[in-house]
């Protein structure tokens, strides 16, 4: 769980209330300035969204930018994103033990704040944006999502990768599974939806495993509202566990990189380190006829992250073959929004299902 913020006040702050221009924060904040804020919730709230309006509208194109490549256009834009969290940061409220926060017409932020950090025993300074973020996540949590093949909504917890990109979810439920296959393996399981759907479909014992105690506790309370309990066991594991299976499943991030924070770790994998362990480690882990499916999006070799072809040879290093891949395009609004950054790339995108067997 992210900690919460140190208590000690910056070196460059000052007290806002009610009526602090955004123009004026937005202001302070390019300068290292941060605001303490002590007025209306609900006032601070609109400051944060205008300030970030005023970020978004000042974020010139700049003249060499047609001429980036792929690989140095995703890069600016990474850099634009952490310059705008990094400001809206800057707008922080006093928060006092066990999350109770004293500002006029304030939520109940206990329980999201619970859920999503650690325990506070002290008074401590908050970025607005870090609150609001943890509510939302906790209302999401409560409602849960509902996964297509799964008889209850899947509730995710705050940090764990929530699956809200339908696509790769319909190719596991779709791709035909090895005949006979009774024995799964899900790496990674996260919120324990792919582990889910492969229980549902029929495999009678699923092992899921993750390295992340939230997700731990996100996939095995998942497991227990789907009724599944008896036939997908949770294990805490860095690595394959000590077995083989009919069939293993890996999701990994799809983008070669560091991650800046917990949540972007479902994201970001640093040299495709993952991915490489994956298929470094099947074949000795798959029982005689046993496939291993990774599904993954092509988005980095679009964006010059990873070079075409990449994880065929990857695959054939560590003595696999390729049986066959199962493709689909993403359906989320980002796909189709020619004002997105990475439009060039996104448009072109598929995510893939790829079966692997010993070669």
């Amino acid at each position: 769980m992210p900690l919460p913020a140190p208590t000690v006040l910056p070196k460059k702050s000052k007290v806002a209330h009610d009526g602090y221009s955004a123009d004026d924060a937005f202001t302070w904040f390019s300068q290292g300035g941060t605001l303490i804020w002590e007025g209306d919730y609900h006032q601070a709230r609109q400051l944060l969204t205008a300030v970030a309006k005023r970020i978004d509208k000042r974020r010139k194109a700049k003249p060499d930018d047609a001429a980036l490549s792929p690989k140095d256009a995703f890069n600016r834009y990474r850099q634009a994103q952490s310059r705008r969290a990094e400001l809206l940061n800057r707008l922080l409220v006093p928060v006092g033990p066990g999350y109770t926060v004293s500002l006029r017409r304030a939520p109940d932020i206990v329980e999201a704040c619970q859920a999503a950090f650690e325990p506070l025993s002290n008074d401590a300074l908050i970025p607005l944006r870090q609150i609001l973020g943890a509510l939302s996540a906790y209302e999401w949590r409560k409602k849960g999502v509902a996964i297509e093949g799964l008889p209850e909504p899947l509730h995710v917890h705050y940090g764990v990768f929530s699956p809200i990109r339908g696509e790769y979810l319909d190719l596991i439920r779709t791709t035909p599974l090895p005949q006979g296959a009774c024995r799964a393996l899900d790496l990674g399981t996260g919120s324990g939806v792919i582990a889910l759907l492969l229980a549902q479909r029929g495999i009678e014992h699923v092992d899921a495993t993750d390295n992340n105690p939230v997700a731990l506790a996100c996939a095995t309370e998942n497991i227990q509202r789907q009724g599944l309990a008896g036939r997908v066991n949770v294990i805490a594991n860095e690595g394959y566990p000590d077995n083989t299976y009919d069939l293993v499943v890996c999701n990994p991030p799809w983008l070669p990189g560091r991650p800046t924070s917990a949540l972007e770790t479902a994201v970001y994998d640093p040299d495709s380190q993952m991915l490489k362990w994956f298929l470094q480690g099947l074949c000795q882990h798959l029982a005689p006829n046993g496939e291993g499916w990774l599904v993954m999006s092509d988005l980095a070799e679009h964006l010059g992250l990873r070079a075409p072809g990449a994880i065929e040879q990857w695959a054939a290093d560590a003595g696999l073959a390729v049986s066959a891949h199962h493709d689909t395009r993403p359906r989320h609004a980002k796909a189709f929004d020619a004002h997105d950054a990475l439009h060039a790339a996104r448009a072109k995108e598929v995510t893939r299902l790829w079966r692997f067997r010993v070669a």
